[in-house]
């Protein structure tokens, strides 16, 4: 018995040992876990070779931004039996992603996710434990339709025909082609993409800016300051979201406001102070793209030093600080955000610093109410080459391309030029593109850094004293073309000082790239057009003086203000202007291409060197005018066409006059001196009318005897509800417009007057309506009635005899001649007489009872 217990009781020892070793086993093997993939196809069904989103994933997710699933295919069956696989794809942390596919043929596709098995590593991120075995799924099979015919897409929206304002609905996406902005932030060029270059001078709305213009009386012909010569007014505006900010009076006065006008309309939204007495330096509109938030925000950036102080553009408070801001060569990112890149060759390093990493690298754009320490905005900080020469001249998207004749070229020289490349390309940054030099011609010439162009794979170096350019590779550093031929001798005197630096910098020519063109303007009054791939003279435009104002030459000394939409706009400027200022300063617009001139205004917007140029935004034009201190916004206005028929009520056969009037409603007519002088509006003119046109509108010029009206169609309906075009007409230089119509046939008839608009007008329109009644027809005779006399026949005994069978003679009875009565009078007459009859009628009665 004891031996049979001990038996037992050795085989459950052994058995509670068995258990207890294989615990820890059960408990140390790796957890594993299904998972479930997915597949889904937008849009289905699609059209051959349309493109289509496949969403692929697994239903797990992730708990950090910063991991993925890895190695995910997809396969994908054609109609023809044929297979493509797809991948590998690595998720985000949602667990999915997208891809995006084109079928090539019609016909039922069928397509199915495959996810692999993977282990949870050990750095965290997932939602599940380390370790875990993450086991391999395939989706279900998913049926793609591919059809020949094409599956409609959201329809485009047309630009828009008629006058517009911001904002902007943000489903309107190909109006962003119209909607630029001017941040004014230095990038070494004019080019402004992104509007619909104005191809006329009309004005929209003119504000004054401070005390301007003629001084008169015992001051006699000298004008009011205009802040040239160190004292510049209108100084560094900014055109942000449709709206213009620019500082209220000139860069040396003891208070400093800015001032935010809606550009569109002219209605001034507000006036500050900024921090002590603060303007602003640029602007900015930076697209934040995390994983939580998405979204474009704006900011006007005042800099004092290091510290830099971003405000809110829509009602000037102040959003946020930085303070440490290095000092180095600002751009803007792909996204807007603000990079300065610091080099140093001395030492042989070279830096980013990036702004939006100031405030975040998190998923979240909240910087409201703080103040950074700028220096943690560094991205990177890397080694390059020592024994580079001189400093960067150009950021041009992945290069930095430096010399070491400095910014400005002040000095001539006849020594070798130190050229050289540095690549700021993801992965590649501070490599060493080149290091070389040049040999400028003989003669010791002053040598200048003109401009550059990463798109064109060039940069320009020029000459003071021979007026001439040389063109070089921008990725290899050698010279292409060049020297071209002498430009005007006076451009001598700016050709090579820093091309496009903000004012104040004394002489300076303007050098630009844009359409693959070089573009020079400087004070011989001589817009030059090279092409950039090859140096050749394409065109010139001399802007000549025809009244022989300018002292020094023969044509206005010239400076290019911006271009945009194929055009180039260019206007006068002088650094210390003389007094009384030399009167009709052009503002021209050309041809790109061919150097045409699409509209020239002489007198008008007078430009300064000292203080803002005229800059471009939402395709309107906004600048400061010298001759009268004000500002003023130049841009494609709203009409107002009417149309009336004074008769509106004639018989058929009958003409009728169709009159009306077409005006200029744009906001600056509002103003009570145009109101008053132009009670019943201003006269709309044709383009080629316009330049004088806004002279004598806005500037009260003498009133001009040639201008020209737009033309306006008259268009209308029938009764039967016929189109039928009746004719265009031209208004007078008052706006009045008349065209005599014929209606064919009696009713009702709608009428349209419609200005189909023009360079300076979007088009209006305005109905009315015409009555055509049946024409008078002749009624017919009335006979008068005459009553037979009351005789009595005696009462006689006839004879009962036979008439004779004779036949009576065809003889016609002549009738009484009676007047022509038309089918109205018979009418009246016959209700006349029936209420004589009535009232005869009423007194017998009476008379009876």
């Amino acid at each position: 018995m004891k031996t049979k217990i001990s038996v037992i009781g050795l085989i459950l020892a052994l058995t509670v040992s068995a258990i207890i070793i294989t615990i820890p086993t059960t408990i140390a093997q790796a957890p594993t876990k299904a998972t479930y993939a997915y597949i889904g196809a937008i849009p289905n069904p699609v059209g051959v070779n349309q493109e289509v989103l496949f969403h692929v994933g697994i239903f797990d997710s992730l708990t950090s931004t910063e991991y993925g699933w890895e190695g995910i295919t997809v396969t994908v069956t054609k109609p023809d039996g044929s297979k493509e696989t797809l991948g590998p794809y690595s998720t985000d942390a949602t667990g999915g992603t997208g891809t995006v596919y084109v079928p090539t043929m019609a016909g039922t596709y069928t397509i199915q996710t495959h996810f692999p098995e993977q282990v949870i590593p050990a750095d965290g991120g997932y939602a599940a434990p380390e370790g875990t075995t993450m086991q391999a799924s395939d989706s279900e099979i998913l049926e793609l339709v591919v059809q020949t015919e094409a599956v409609p897409f959201y329809p485009t929206q047309p630009l828009p025909e008629e006058y517009w304002n911001r904002p902007i609905d943000a489903q309107l996406r190909e109006w962003s082609t119209i909607s630029g902005n001017w941040l004014l932030k230095e990038d070494y060029n004019l080019y402004a993409p992104y509007n619909d270059g104005p191809e006329s001078a009309h004005i929209l709305w003119a504000k004054t800016m401070t005390t301007g213009g003629l001084a008169g009386g015992e001051m006699d012909i000298h004008a009011m300051d205009c802040g040239d010569a160190y004292e510049g007014k209108f100084v560094d505006p900014v055109i942000l979201n449709g709206k213009l900010y620019y500082p209220d009076g000139s860069s040396r006065d003891a208070w400093q406001r800015v001032v935010c006008v809606d550009l569109h309309t002219g209605e001034e939204l507000w006036r500050k102070t900024l921090l002590d007495n603060r303007t602003i330096a640029f602007g900015q509109t930076f697209y934040w793209d995390s994983y939580n938030y998405h979204g474009v925000f704006d900011y006007l950036w005042v800099t004092a030093g290091s510290t830099w102080h971003a405000f809110d553009p829509f009602n000037g408070d102040l959003v946020y600080t930085m303070t440490n801001v290095p000092s180095g060569t600002p751009v803007f990112g792909s996204d807007g955000e603000i990079l300065e890149y610091i080099v140093n060759t001395g030492q042989g390093w070279m830096a980013l610093w990036n702004s939006s990493r100031v405030v975040s690298d998190a998923g979240s754009w909240r910087p409201q109410g703080n103040t950074y320490d700028a220096m943690d905005g560094i991205e990177w900080n890397i080694t390059i080459a020592t024994g580079l020469q001189g400093s960067p001249n150009r950021i041009l998207q992945d290069t930095i391309i430096g010399t070491d004749i400095g910014r400005y070229g002040w000095y001539p020289r006849h020594t070798p030029i130190a050229i050289w490349a540095i690549s700021t390309k993801p992965g590649e940054e501070g490599k060493l593109l080149y290091n070389t030099t040049w040999q400028p011609p003989a003669g010791n010439i002053t040598i200048g850094f003109a401009t550059a162009s990463a798109e064109d794979n060039v940069f320009i170096l020029s000459s003071k004293e021979t007026r001439q350019f040389w063109g070089f590779n921008l990725k290899t550093g050698t010279e292409i073309w060049g020297p071209t031929d002498s430009e005007h001798y006076m451009n001598s005197f700016q050709i090579t000082y820093g091309t496009n630096l903000p004012p104040p910098v004394w002489g300076y020519g303007v050098t630009t790239i844009a359409y693959g063109k070089l573009f020079c303007t400087s004070w011989g009054g001589i817009v030059y057009a090279y092409d950039v791939a090859t140096g050749d003279l394409d065109w010139t435009y001399e802007a000549v003086d025809p009244y022989n104002e300018m002292l020094w030459g023969n044509a206005w000394p010239l400076r290019t203000l911006f271009i945009t939409d194929g055009k180039i706009y260019v206007g006068h400027e002088e650094h210390s202007p003389i007094s009384p200022k030399p009167r009709g300063a052009p503002t021209i617009c050309l041809d790109v291409e061919t150097g045409e001139m699409i509209w020239r205004i002489d007198g008008a917007f007078r430009q300064t060197e000292w203080g803002g140029r005229a800059i471009i935004g939402d395709s309107i034009i906004a600048t400061q005018d010298t001759y009268d201190q004000r500002v003023y916004a130049i841009g494609k206005g709203p009409s107002e066409t009417t149309v009336s028929i004074q008769n509106n009520i004639v018989t058929h056969g009958s003409t009728a006059l169709v009159t009306g009037m077409v005006t200029d409603i744009s906001p600056g007519t509002d103003d009570v001196t145009l109101t008053k002088r132009f009670p019943n509006g201003v006269p709309a003119v044709s383009d080629e009318s316009m330049s004088d046109w806004m002279l004598y509108v806005y500037k009260q010029y003498a009133r001009p005897t040639d201008a020209v009206g737009v033309q306006v169609k008259i268009e209308a309906y029938d009764p039967n509800g016929n189109y039928q075009d009746i004719g265009t007409t031209t208004t007078d230089a008052y706006g009045q417009f008349g065209l005599v119509i014929e209606p064919e046939i009696p009713g009702l008839y709608w009428i349209m007057a419609t200005f189909e608009g023009s360079e300076s007008y979007y088009g209006s329109q305005s109905t009315t309506y015409l009555q055509v009644e049946p024409a008078v027809t002749p009624a017919t005779p009335i006979e008068p009635e005459t009553e037979a006399p009351d005789t009595q026949t005696p009462d006689t005994q006839t004879p009962d005899t036979e008439t004779p069978d004779t036949e009576t003679p065809d003889t016609e009875t002549p009738a009484t001649e009676a007047p022509l009565i038309s089918t109205e009078v018979a009418v009246i007459a016959a209700v006349a007489v029936a209420c004589v009859i009535g009232v005869a009628a009423f007194w017998a009665l009476r008379k009876r009872k």
